[in-house]
């Protein structure tokens, strides 16, 4: 006689089918793969870098030595930027993987994503966080619902002067709104960054597991290298564009209710710290965190 599964095993596959269901409204664009050097240019460490197929393909290299990174060329004020990124596999202690916006300068904006490495066996953690006026203490971390080291998985973000939105694969981990009260990166262009470095000072279980060399060099590779934003000067305060393009439209100034169900299941499932809930670091709730619902 066939065993039936648990009502657990049937509730966690519910999860991940919603999880994985890219059908709301309001999801961006599709992202638009293009080689690397349409978009991006290294920033340090050339030879830690490798190139394949044509360019459409590159891996970043981390040793004892040094790690390694690359920027975009331009600068951009709002839009949707998009990676297709494969964690480094196995024991990524000490290590950090990150993609992310930044102004670069003195109260610099910055949106992140950072990959923290783990022990082998242990889950890769998702660390985000905004920066505004230089300003960050916005963390939120997650632990995906997939092994990222398997295979290449999406990261994006939409920034419009309305709100900032984190995806993954298409599924809005997180949303960081402008509202009254609350700063919010709306006047300085960014730049995207990306990079593999060594952060076994704080990276995994707060710096306790340190980073491996034995087992170096560590991998990470990307492809994607989707942009499409509004490129401006690194001095100019608005978007020329701005109001004209599809992400400033209405469907993009606020998540729509299937994307608020998706939200509230990442928190519920995957969510293991979130500045919005910390009451030891803000004894009050920071006021963004009250309009974004994403507590």
């Amino acid at each position: 006689m066939m065993k039936m599964a648990s009502p657990q095993f049937l509730s966690l596959c519910l999860g991940l089918l919603f999880l994985a269901s890219g059908a709301f409204a309001a999801a961006p664009r599709r992202p638009v793969s293009v080689p690397f050097a349409r978009n991006y240019k290294p920033t340090w460490a050339f030879d830690h870098i490798k190139y394949y197929n044509g360019g459409n393909d590159i891996t970043l290299m981390l040793d004892k030595y040094t790690g390694t990174g690359f920027q975009s060329k331009g600068s951009y004020l709002f839009g949707h930027f998009s990676m297709d990124i494969k964690m480094v596999p196995g024991d990524s202690a000490g290590t950090v993987t990150a993609f992310y916006l930044s102004s670069n300068n003195n109260e610099h904006d910055e949106i992140d994503f950072e990959f923290l490495g783990n022990r082998t066996g242990q889950p890769y953690i998702l660390q985000t966080n905004v920066f505004t006026g230089g300003t960050g203490n916005r963390e939120q971390r997650i632990f995906l619902w997939f092994d990222p080291t398997k295979e290449f998985h999406s990261y994006s973000v939409l920034w419009n002067l309305y709100q900032i939105v984190f995806f993954v694969d298409s599924v809005p981990i997180r949303v960081f709104k402008n509202v009254k009260g609350s700063k919010f990166p709306f006047n300085q262009p960014m730049k995207i960054y990306n990079s593999l470095w060594n952060a076994d000072d704080w990276a995994t279980r707060g710096g306790l597991e340190k980073t491996d060399w034995s087992k170096a060099p560590f991998i990470a590779a990307y492809k994607g290298f989707h942009i499409d934003g509004c490129e401006e000067s690194v001095t100019a305060k608005f978007c020329r564009t701005q109001g004209q393009k599809w992400w400033d439209q209405k469907a993009f100034q606020d998540l729509d209710g299937i994307q608020y169900r998706k939200l509230a299941d990442v928190r519920r499932r995957y969510t293991i710290y979130n500045y919005c809930t910390d009451r030891v670091r803000f004894p009050t709730m920071p006021i963004e965190c009250k309009i974004d619902r994403d507590v």
